[in-house]
């Protein structure tokens, strides 16, 4: 048995776990975003909350990102973990062993190991958000890559800004990674918002320009398009290169079915692989898939 724990910059979630399908919630508390001992505090509490033996391992899944061989937490989110060796001094307070993922991988594993990837080899998990992000599971162990930033193909600069298929010329945007023309710029949430508006000057929030993409109206439909395409190519290329079995699809954009759908349709043609059945898959898990990612991670870790 473990605690779960999902921490993002507002809000602890936590869980007892037996397996990442197996959970007991244990309710929810603000996270404290400046003060680690009050952080650290809550984490106990919850721990404590859930009756857990002494010395159970924690596991956490955390917005940010976590270097798998230093430790150390890079999250503006949450500032008084910033560049802190997170698990070490948890530990150390906790008296028991602490694993801790950032988000999206956690997401992933939650995937891999009991939604839409279970029982598959390979599985990438792609996160269309407010950005673009992802994740690598294979044997259900989870790849966090160097430094890891596994998996985070919503970065570098590879937005085609032209193609035979539009009559304009698209900028490379800048990305808060500090590069340009990265496709977490176009990709996400504010992404589509934001080819919207470059198309046809209009400011739309992107629920509102998918819904109008489904009611048949057409300048949506533009923009839905250059999105598909934009998103499509990348996507190809880490299907070639990584070779997943699935790759589920999490994040408010993947509440559209049919633009998950539609994103299937454009990708599985541009890969070597020829496949009958959708690859590109909404996710099953949604509010639940940091407690379980990291349930996941932390059962799969032996107890040192």
């Amino acid at each position: 048995m473990i605690t779960s724990f999902d921490i993002g910059g507002t809000t602890i979630k936590a869980a007892t776990a037996s397996a990442p399908d197996a959970l007991i919630h244990l309710g929810r508390l603000p996270t404290p975003r400046d003060d680690f001992e009050a952080f650290a505090a809550a984490i106990g509490e919850l721990v404590e909350r859930g009756g857990a033996a002494p010395g159970a391992p924690v596991a956490i899944s955390i917005t940010g990102v976590v270097d798998p061989d230093t430790g150390l937490v890079r999250c503006a989110n949450i500032p008084c973990i910033d560049g802190r060796r997170l698990a070490d001094d948890l530990a150390s307070r906790l008296k028991a062993q602490v694993h801790v993922a950032n988000d999206g991988d956690c997401f992933v594993l939650a995937e891999a190991s009991a939604g839409a990837g279970r029982g598959h080899r390979v599985v990438f998990g792609v996160i269309l958000g407010t950005g673009v992000g992802g994740g690598l599971v294979v044997d259900g162990r989870l790849h966090p890559g160097a430094a890891g930033l596994g998996g985070e193909w919503g970065h570098g600069t590879i937005v085609a800004t032209k193609t035979a298929n539009r009559p304009f010329e698209l900028p490379h945007f800048p990305c808060g990674c500090g590069l340009n023309g990265c496709l977490d710029t176009v990709g996400g949430a504010r992404g589509l918002e934001r080819l919207h508006a470059h198309i046809h000057g209009d400011d739309l929030a992107s629920t509102a320009i998918v819904e109008a993409w489904s009611a048949g109206d057409a300048a949506a439909g533009e923009t839905i398009a250059l999105f598909v395409e934009l998103v499509a190519r990348p996507l190809a290329l880490v299907v070639n290169i990584v070779g997943p079995d699935i790759i589920p699809v999490g994040g408010g954009l993947a509440n559209s079915a049919a633009l998950i759908a539609r994103l299937d349709e454009a990708v599985r043609p541009l890969i070597l692989r020829r496949i009958d059945r959708p690859l590109v898959v909404p996710a099953q898990l949604t509010a639940d898939a940091g407690l379980v990612g990291a349930a996941a991670l932390g059962l799969m870790e032996p107890v040192s």
